[in-house]
């Protein structure tokens, strides 16, 4: 197992992304490759969970798209992966908030965190 992890911190490289958690709401632009144009897509919504470590640490976000819920799962080290932009930091005390899929309208908010 240790040769691995050695192989996975020596070839995989890795993103320089900001620190996000649980309960943030986070946009992640990310390529699209049709044929062979490349667009850049974006996915706005708030941080579920976080799991995984180093190189197979994995994150999900979950927006509303009209009155369906979307969640998306995107490995940290996806190459395609342009830059993530921290919207804003939610105060949860959860590290995975999936009592969040069943809460629709104002109950559905999170309070912001201050600094």
């Amino acid at each position: 197992m240790d040769l691995v992890k050695f192989v996975q911190d020596e070839f995989v490289t890795r993103n320089e992304l900001p620190e996000f958690a649980a309960g943030d709401t986070i946009t992640v632009y990310y390529e699209i490759r049709e044929g062979d144009k490349v667009r850049t897509q974006f996915f706005r919504g708030v941080v579920i969970q976080k799991r995984g470590n180093g190189a197979s640490e994995t994150f999900t976000i979950r927006k509303m798209s009209g009155t369906v819920g979307v969640e998306r799962i995107f490995p940290i080290n996806l190459p395609s992966i342009q830059k993530i932009e921290v919207n804003k930091r939610g105060k949860v005390r959860r590290a995975r908030i999936f009592y969040f899929r069943g809460l629709t309208g104002k109950k559905a908010r999170i309070k912001e965190r201050r600094h």
